[in-house]
């Protein structure tokens, strides 16, 4: 066991600990005499809970969970399938459960279960490029299944996550570059396509979200793509937030004194809007600085994934950095108005137990792969060398 934990990057355990102080000093700030007061403490509580969730990965050799990725897979799509009928509805996504004062969210949880399954199928594959009938295809159906589950719970956020971790994943998994530049393409059409129709066909597809019971979407959308034609209520909150990162010009504010976070004109500021909170009150520097952390950590994954010798490490790795690059583009992006605001909260900051959970234990795996990925497994082929002795007289 002490052989294991010196094995542990401890730069990463550190900017997890400092994380843990931000995302505690942040709640903290936003919520002091709301509702919400208190939530620090029970952000304190889901960090200790992560901490052991964190270490107990540590030590579980990560080649144990690839082997029955199968049923991983299988039981996340029953949770899925379940939430769906027993669900509890927040903020407009039924996709909670709440079992007493704790919740669980499993669309939050699928995207770790799905790394660990797409890792499995691709290891599975000869080492020659991906066939795009016998590899890229079917693996991109067993994607789309729990996509469609996610999306009928109205989670457009988690949803696409799952879309760029399948991307990600078959990048590394050797997928063939002809096909990659074409999917490049088709995603790229698609894309300016769906823009280009939205803003020019906006009533007709304002009308067809309202019948299928999707308004929730146009509110997201509308600010991001038509902010002339977007409701009060649906730009309150990016236009808010956009307000309160520039008023925290180079220094911010000051802590506990960022005049719009504090007076509760930017809604959900201790969840998914916490880095406007961190904007506001410590201004460019404090938004910097964070960024910073999140590149040091990235940095450190893909040199752990660089250093790992077996074959399925890599691939839970890169997994683990496209989730945490998607989670981090689309949350800063939708309050500076790059990306739609989909409820994607903010990695090891935003309040939230599921998503702190997940996230730390994906780092456990990846640090499990730093521990147990110098043995090679058996599908690795270590050349080897015929040594010659000569004789001298």
């Amino acid at each position: 066991m002490l052989q294991k934990l010196k094995k542990v990057d401890y730069v990463v355990v550190f900017i997890l600990f400092v994380f843990m102080g931000i995302s505690l000093m942040a709640i903290y700030s936003v919520t002091t005499g709301t509702k919400f007061e208190g939530s620090h403490i029970k952000m304190l509580e889901f960090y200790i809970l992560a901490f052991i969730a964190f270490f107990g990965l540590i030590f579980l050799d990560y080649k144990l969970l690839v082997k029955y990725a199968l049923y991983i897979y299988l039981f996340g799509i029953v949770l899925l399938v379940a939430v769906n009928f027993l669900g509890s509805d927040v903020n407009g996504a039924q996709g909670w459960f709440k079992i007493g004062g704790f919740s669980l969210q499993p669309a939050e949880l699928f995207k770790l279960l799905l790394i660990i399954f797409l890792t499995y199928l691709l290891m599975k594959r000869p080492k020659a490029k991906l066939s795009l009938w016998r590899d890229v295809l079917p693996i991109g159906c067993l994607t789309f299944i729990p996509f469609a589950l996610v999306m009928l719970q109205n989670d457009l956020g988690n949803a696409l996550s799952y879309v760029l971790i399948l991307l990600g994943l078959l990048w590394v998994g050797n997928i063939k570059f002809l096909h990659a530049f074409l999917a490049l393409v088709i995603l790229a059409a698609v894309a300016v396509g769906g823009i280009f129709s939205y803003i020019h066909y906006h009533d007709n597809i304002e009308k067809f979200l309202n019948n299928i019971g999707r308004n929730h979407w146009t509110e997201r959308i509308d600010p991001w793509l038509v902010p002339d034609k977007a409701t009060a209520k649906a730009s309150y909150h990016t236009k808010n937030a956009k307000l309160a990162i520039a008023s925290g010009g180079m220094m911010g504010e000051g802590y506990m004194q960022g005049s719009s976070v504090q007076s509760g004109r930017v809604p959900y500021t201790y969840s998914d809007s916490i880095f406007v909170e961190i904007a506001e009150e410590f201004g460019f520097v404090g938004s910097s600085v964070v960024l910073l952390l999140y590149f040091i950590l990235i940095h450190r994954l893909i040199l752990i994934c660089l250093e790992c010798r077996d074959r399925a490490g890599p691939l839970l790795i890169v997994g683990v950095v496209s989730m945490m690059l998607y989670q981090i583009f689309e949350n800063i992006g939708a309050f500076i108005g790059l990306m739609p605001l989909t409820g994607i909260t903010l990695p090891f900051i935003s309040y939230g137990g599921t998503s702190l959970l997940i996230n730390m234990a994906s780092i456990g795996i990846v640090m499990s792969v730093r521990v147990h990925g110098h043995e090679v497994s058996e599908d690795i082929i270590v050349p080897t060398q015929k040594i010659s002795s000569t004789k001298h007289a």
